[in-house]
């Protein structure tokens, strides 16, 4: 329910527009998930033997320790999961606006403003409960793996027509132009923004039925294939009815899809992204609450974001922050430049707490560890990691490079709110 949210809808005309080509971009969604399945397998490992919510950020601040673990921590806050929910949340307004304005972008102001009110109120229903929360997360997963279904189902019945020109050999890897490795680079960050939230289970791991023994590791067993399976076939099936020129000249690919394939009941394609979307800015707050929640128990934010309510159990402090930064971010930014910067710190901290599993079986051999994978799985992660790294800093030195100062950005902080334990009184109140 996590992973699936507006990436499928969005993310196909970034990569192919870095690919170049029709056969190249289905090769970088299927890679896409062979990668995310190898960190989760390292995650599901972490999981296991550090039972702490929190994700990354627990991981590595017991690995490497307080700084590096602010760090993370300061910069998902700051810019990872307030962009990628500005980012769901835009998509959202332009898929419900999509049928009012059929031949134009939708008004600036008109999707800002629906954005804004869809995130307070899921804002508002994960503050009232948790059971809430997850119901919704759960009638919306069912939704928009339906609605996928519908446009794999379609593309199968093209495909029995005859109906897939762009999809045989000759035609798929016909170039119109020739992808450096830099654009290769930057096709797979923009395809790892629809598989991001992988991970997102190991931030609510306390708040799981027996984790180490079954729930964790086949929850990621079962979705990571299952993802990559549905959105390989959503992109061949949007194939059978687009050329690679009309999926890139479109606004909102599975809308155009719908228009050109289902006729009447096109209607259903904006209204089942809606539903996807919307799911995804439950889960999208629902974790992410949990993180700032698990920073401030640290010691790492302010102690009021470590409080929960008395009777509802949720932390709405938390959810509060997360709320506020979004809005913050919704209001500045181009959202293909947004994923770029969200997918390379993202990939950033994913590559940092897989060395800290490394660098765990090194310092605690002996420890418990219900789940341990085979070494060479987070050596490959690790080899594909620094490649999508040096290339995309290679690629995009200012979309990067802003990325790394954001995350500097929290060294003076950490020294001064974290580090220095003997602040004057006066500071100590304020925080």
């Amino acid at each position: 329910g996590n992973i699936i949210g507006s990436g499928i809808f969005i993310s196909p005309k970034g990569v192919l527009e870095h690919t170049g080509s029709v056969g190249l971009a289905l090769i970088i969604w299927v890679l896409g998930g062979g990668v995310a399945a190898l960190g989760s397998l390292c995650y599901a490992e972490l999981g296991v033997t550090i039972p702490k919510s929190g994700g990354d950020y627990s991981y590595v601040t017991e690995i490497f320790g307080g700084l590096a673990g602010f760090l993370l921590l300061w910069s998902a806050v700051l810019i990872m999961y307030p962009t990628s929910l500005a980012v769901i949340a835009l998509t959202f307004s332009n898929y419900v606006l999509q049928p009012v304005f059929p031949n134009c972008i939708p008004p600036y102001n008109a999707s800002r403003i629906l954005s804004m009110v869809c995130l307070l109120l899921l804002t508002w229903v994960n503050s009232s409960s948790v059971r809430w929360a997850t119901r919704i997360q759960d009638i919306f997963t069912a939704g928009k793996l339906l609605a996928l279904a519908l446009i794999i189902i379609v593309g199968f019945i093209q495909i029995f027509k005859g109906k897939y020109e762009e999809l045989t050999p000759s035609n798929a890897f016909n170039f119109w132009m020739t992808p450096s490795v830099g654009h290769l680079a930057l096709a797979f960050l923009q395809g790892s923004f629809a598989f991001s939230g992988w991970n997102f289970l190991n931030y609510v791991t306390e708040e799981l039925v027996d984790p180490r023994r079954q729930n964790l590791p086949r929850a990621i067993f079962i979705s990571i294939p299952l993802v990559t399976f549905v959105y390989t076939f959503t992109n061949i099936a949007y194939f059978t009815a687009m050329s690679p020129q009309e999926l890139l000249s479109s606004n909102a690919v599975a809308v155009t899809f719908g228009e050109k394939l289902l006729g009447y009941f096109s209607w259903v394609m904006p209204v089942s992204v809606a539903l996807s979307t919307f799911g995804g800015i439950n889960g999208y707050l629902f974790t992410s609450s949990r993180l700032c929640f698990s920073g401030a128990r640290e010691g790492h934010l302010p102690s009021l974001l470590a409080m929960i309510h008395v009777k509802h159990c949720t932390p709405i402090p938390a959810l509060l922050v997360c709320c506020l930064a979004t809005l913050i971010i919704m209001l500045v930014g181009d959202t293909y430049t947004l994923i770029n910067y969200v997918s390379f710190i993202n990939y950033l901290c994913y590559g940092v707490t897989i060395i800290g599993l490394i660098v765990l079986r090194w310092k605690k051999p002996k420890i418990f560890r219900p789940i341990k994978v085979n070494l060479l799985v987070p050596i490959t992660y690790l080899a594909f990691w620094a490649f999508l790294l040096i290339f995309s800093l290679y690629s995009e030195p200012v979309v990067c490079g802003v990325g790394l100062i954001i995350i500097l950005t929290g060294v003076p902080v950490f020294f001064l709110g974290v580090y220095w334990r003997n602040k004057p009184k006066c500071v100590n109140r304020l925080i």
